[in-house]
């Protein structure tokens, strides 16, 4: 019985030529998001759903160059230390070939040095903070991402341009403060915003970080109060975010303009869900949403994957008032590992390890208008003080009004002037 077992196996592996490489040829993905805790509704599972919808739209194709794809998602839980955990979980015991995602900076910077020591691949979507890749030379870690220094230069580059037209002050008149949640995200991004703003000649009249999950920010407030800055710049989550701007509303702190980074800033509906009209008028600083991008302007085949990546986002979360940027950067950057990254390792570096996906990483090659976010890619490499950080991706500052959002800066990318100041109908508004 056992020859006759053996015989018969021979037989059918015989009869289908390649069945058993046909199996074997697998690309398992641990993807690693935030499901619950603060940060899910900070942004995370939007983001979450990006990378799902651009996984899931490969994945019924038929995968990459002959490979399936398998993705096995696990909940960060907002708390770094279980990131941590479940990324090592995901290597060691369900065997993945690589990790993507991770939403939290908290969470980057020690997941990506734990992923390096076990050698596998970690393609960043979302997490911006320079400590994440600064000086650490990582070889098999990658983001597509903009870094949080460049979020906080390009607010006060931004200011310094418009002050004197739109705020009648000079930069070195304008009172400034900077407030961020004191992870590696806010210290990053807060840390850009200072040096602009020493560039710029603002007078820092306040700079102060806080715990994303402080109860209350009402103390925070008062200083900022005493402090009268023109220009507040504020790097945070949610719902650290509102709760700052509901305690900022009763004490009745007032100010020009508002600039939030992303994360928080980014989830629109949450804003308006928490505050109504009163978002009117903020700015926040993010990759361009993919829906406001000029499709002229990008490579023929992404307006097609983004009006895709906008109807998934709409059966997933009907009756959304603005497509949050986040669900658009993750299923960017996920389309630019499965299109540029995975076929090339597969095909010109021999298959899907680590070493196979970084040298096909190092290898992409993108110009301005190659990804649905309208930058390029270009990753510097091991040596570099930023390995593993793409060199051509840069945030723009957007603005919302009457539930829609518009580019207002860089002025290449501009789709309407800025409304500054707060116009005197915004309960925040300088009197």
């Amino acid at each position: 019985m056992f020859r006759t077992l053996v015989a018969t196996l021979l037989v059918l592996a015989l009869a289908v030529p390649g069945a058993v490489d046909a199996q074997a040829k697998k690309l398992k993905i641990g993807v690693v998001f935030d499901y619950t805790g603060p940060l899910a509704g900070g942004g995370s599972d939007l983001h979450a759903l990006g990378a799902k919808i651009m996984i899931d739209y490969f994945a019924k194709r038929g995968g990459v160059e002959g490979y399936a794809i398998e993705a096995l998602y696990a909940d960060a839980q907002s708390k770094p230390e279980v990131a941590i955990n479940e990324a090592v979980r995901l290597i060691e015991q369900e065997k993945v070939d690589m990790l993507l995602g991770f939403y939290s900076s908290a969470q980057c910077v020690p997941a990506a040095a734990r992923i390096e020591q076990l050698r596998k691949f970690m393609w960043i979507t979302t997490c911006i903070s320079s400590a994440v890749l600064e000086n650490r030379h990582l070889k098999y870690v990658f983001r597509t991402q903009p870094s949080g220094r460049q979020f906080g230069l390009m607010s006060t580059d931004f200011l310094a341009q418009n002050a004197k037209a739109r705020l009648g002050k000079d930069p070195k008149d304008l009172r400034i403060a900077i407030i961020h949640e004191d992870g590696a995200y806010g210290v990053d991004v807060s840390k850009g915003n200072e040096e602009g703003a020493k560039k710029a000649g603002f007078n820092v009249v306040l700079k102060e970080g806080y715990a994303a999950t402080a109860p209350d920010l009402a103390p925070l407030v008062t200083k900022l109060k005493r402090a009268r800055p023109d220009v507040i710049f504020h790097t945070g989550y949610n719902p650290d975010i509102t709760l700052f701007l509901r305690q900022a509303r009763e004490l009745g702190l007032r100010f020009s303009a508002l600039i939030g980074h992303g994360a928080g800033y980014g989830v629109y509906d949450k804003l308006k869900e928490a505050l109504g009209k009163d978002v009117n008028y903020f700015f926040n600083v993010d990759p361009i949403s993919i829906w406001l991008t000029n499709e002229k302007a990008l490579k023929p085949a992404l307006p097609a994957m983004i009006k895709m990546v906008g109807e998934e986002y709409e059966k997933a979360r009907p009756g959304t008032v603005i497509k949050s940027a986040h669900v658009g950067m993750a299923a960017s950057n996920t389309y630019v590992f499965m299109t540029e990254v995975l076929p090339r390792a597969i095909k010109k570096h021999g298959g899907i390890d680590a070493e196979a996906l970084r040298k096909a990483a190092l290898e992409v090659d993108l110009p301005e208008g190659g990804t649905m976010l309208g930058f390029g890619v270009k990753f510097e490499g091991e040596s570099a003080p930023m390995a593993g950080q793409n060199d051509r991706a840069f945030p723009v500052i957007l603005q919302y009004v009457d539930d829609k959002s518009y580019v207002v800066w860089p002025k290449s990318q501009q789709q309407r002037e800025p409304v500054l100041p707060l116009p005197g109908t915004s309960p925040y508004a300088a009197q």
